[in-house]
């Protein structure tokens, strides 16, 4: 089974769009694609906006563990408070007979250090609920998706789950691929989504940030050695910036499958929860997009 991981080196770029569409071409269009889908954009999951999942199974994701303080146990020796690098554990209010000590959840990176050092005990670590991840099954198969609470980490390690319980259903279901909707950036979310993919497709747009950030993620697609395309949306809009996109990848031998122009279909398509190749397979967005389909199959 091959992976497709379809990623941005800023959000907007219209990567989850892009992926609505191929969900669709890959199940109703000729060649048929048995694929399943995971949206490893877990700090921002829209996928499903676009999808209408049914959702079948829900679990709770485990993130870090924070330190917690026991009042009746905790003596006031302050400890904790100097080994922690943190600033988590506050000191006894100023005034008032409590001497015992307290942490910051927010504060808190749960590294433990005050939970050794404590001389009687009375700090444990709690592991905190981080998020949820789902199975689903859409009109176009089945889908992976995750929610991470606010003010949560961990996001690469939730990716990680998310891919994982794809494949392995995907695997144990027959199915020949897996598309991913993977997250803006280069950080350890990226790192996870693009992990043991078959091949990328970076989703350029042709603006500053937009040039500035795809040749981040080409580096780190690079460093992994992973076959990687591009495709340029919005491409219409500036047509120099798409020039200068066209020509650093010429230049570092990287393809582009295709350029998609701007289409206020896709938009209006987001607003009423469908692919664009769904609302309006005649406007020119969805054109485009199955030109770049029809160009990547080969390739998985």
């Amino acid at each position: 089974m091959k992976q497709l991981v379809i990623v941005s080196g800023k959000g907007g770029t219209g990567k989850t769009s892009l992926v609505a569409s191929f969900a669709h071409l890959a199940s109703h269009h000729s060649p048929r694609v048995r694929a399943a889908f995971a949206d490893a954009d877990v700090d921002a999951a829209n996928l499903e906006l676009v999808l209408a999942p049914d959702r079948r199974e829900s679990h709770e994701f485990w993130g870090k563990s924070v330190a917690e303080i026991d009042p009746h146990r905790c003596e006031g020796c302050g400890i904790c408070h100097n080994v922690c690098r943190f600033d988590a554990v506050l000191g006894p209010p100023a005034q008032g007979d409590s001497i015992f000590y307290r942490v910051d959840p927010l504060a808190c990176e749960g590294c433990a250090a005050c939970f050794y050092q404590c001389p009687v005990q009375a700090i444990r670590m709690v592991p905190q609920l981080a998020g949820q991840w789902f199975y689903s099954e859409t009109p176009y198969g089945p889908l992976f998706h995750a929610a991470l609470r606010p003010a949560q980490e961990n996001s690469g390690k939730l990716v990680s789950l998310v891919k994982q319980q794809a494949l392995r259903h995907a695997e144990n279901a027959g199915y020949n691929l897996l598309i991913v909707d993977g997250p803006p950036g280069i950080g350890c979310p990226a790192i996870s989504a693009v992990s043991g993919a078959d091949l990328v497709l970076i989703v350029a747009e042709p603006s500053v940030a937009g040039i500035h950030d795809l040749h981040l993620v080409l580096e780190l697609t690079m460093h992994f050695h992973i076959l990687t395309l591009v495709c340029i949306n919005k491409a219409d809009i500036h047509p120099q910036g798409a020039a200068q996109i066209e020509s650093f990848c010429a230049e570092h031998d990287i393809k582009v499958v295709g350029s998609i122009p701007f289409d206020p279909s896709v938009s209006e398509a987001i607003t009423r929860g469908l692919p664009v190749t769904v609302f309006r397979p005649s406007s020119p967005a969805s054109q485009h997009i199955e030109r770049i389909w029809q160009r990547l199959l080969p390739m998985l």
